[in-house]
This record gives structure tokens, C-alpha cells and sequence, in this order.
């Protein structure tokens, strides 16, 4: 299984993090890593750890000036996309068809090959332009996963709020991470 990992400009960078270990997790699966220089900003601004923290648990990573990178092209088949976090200068990008860098371009093939596209939205509030940028993405096919937060799995850290973030993510692919703590219902 091949999956597309974006990793955008918007607050919240170490969740990528989350993800690609959550991801490390599963056998047979490789991981096609693009961090937007916005992403590597923010990943300096929020977090005291190197890039390649992040970058050290992706099989693949591409500079996102590479669009003749193999994840640009519909041959080169995967499961689909996940952008975390989403920006909404990427949101917009992909909701119009502006497909300037390899996330956007990537993103753009997965949805002309009907593969699946998974959005974390990172702003807040969310304006009405965000709001109805969201809602075209949606009717586009993007399923959109806004990290907000639970309680019903107690939580007692951000970390334990991030990895039920990216459970619920990958469990749009199918895939089930241990630590993620299902609603059990009453």
C-alpha cells in the first residue's frame, strides 16, 4: 500500500508526526512524504525538534518544487492523500484546480483517479470563504477530518488528543493504530 503524506504551512506540524508513526505501525506500507517550505517554517516555529525528526520515518520524500516526481502522475498508483495539516492557501489551491507545487499536484491526481483525499483543515475560526472552500472540497471527494478535539476516550495529554486525531485519519484507509481508543458506546 502507497500513501501520499502533505504536509502544509498550517499550525499544528508535529501531527504530522503522529501520523507517519502511526503509519510505521502497519507492514506493507510505504509512506510519500512532501513537506511544504511553509511546513518546515512552522515545524521550526512549534516544535524544538530537526526536520528530519519528521522526515526519518518516510520511505520517500519529495521537494515540492518536483513536479515531475513520480506522485505527480495518475501511473504511479496509490491508496491516496493525506494533507496534515491542511493549510487553506492549500485548501484553496486544490478546491480550484491550482496545482502550482507537488502537494497540489499530488492531491489533483488522486482526485482525477478517484483515489482518496484526506484533509486536516488547520484555522480557526473558519471564515466563510474557508468554510465554503471546505464544502467544494467535500463535493469534490475530499473527506474532511477537522482535528478537533474528544473526551470520551480521557484524554490526559495533547499527545493522547493527536493520536485520536489521526486514528479517526486512518481509519478513512482502513488502518487501525493501537492506541487509538474507539467509541465504545454505553
Amino acid at each position: 500500500m502507497r500513501i501520499i503524506i502533505g504536509v502544509t504551512g498550517a499550525s499544528g506540524a508535529i501531527m504530522s508526526y503522529y501520523l507517519l508513526k502511526g503509519l510505521k505501525q502497519v507492514p506493507d506500507i510505504e509512506i510519500h512524504l512532501i513537506i511544504s517550505e511553509g511546513a518546515k517554517t512552522t515545524w521550526g516555529l512549534e516544535t524544538d525538534k530537526p526536520i528530519s525528526y519528521l522526515t526519518s520515518l518516510a520511505d520517500y520524500i519529495y521537494d515540492e518544487k518536483d513536479m515531475a516526481a513520480k506522485i505527480s502522475s495518475g501511473s504511479f498508483v496509490t491508496e491516496g492523500m493525506i494533507i496534515m495539516p491542511c493549510s487553506m492557501k492549500s485548501l484553496a489551491g486544490i478546491v480550484s484546480g491550482y496545482a502550482d507545487n507537488l502537494v497540489l499536484r499530488a492531491a489533483d491526481v488522486c482526485l482525477k483517479e478517484n483515489r482518496k483525499v484526506v484533509l486536516i483543515p488547520r484555522e480557526m475560526p473558519l471564515g466563510k470563504i474557508h468554510l465554503r472552500n471546505l464544502k467544494d472540497a467535500s463535493d469534490l471527494g475530499c473527506v474532511i477530518v477537522p482535528p478537533m478535539l474528544t473526551f470520551y476516550n480521557k484524554p490526559s495529554s495533547v499527545e493522547d488528543m493527536i493520536i485520536h486525531i489521526v486514528g479517526k485519519v486512518l481509519l478513512q484507509f482502513g488502518i487501525n493504530i493501537k492506541e487509538f481508543k474507539a467509541w465504545g458506546g454505553v
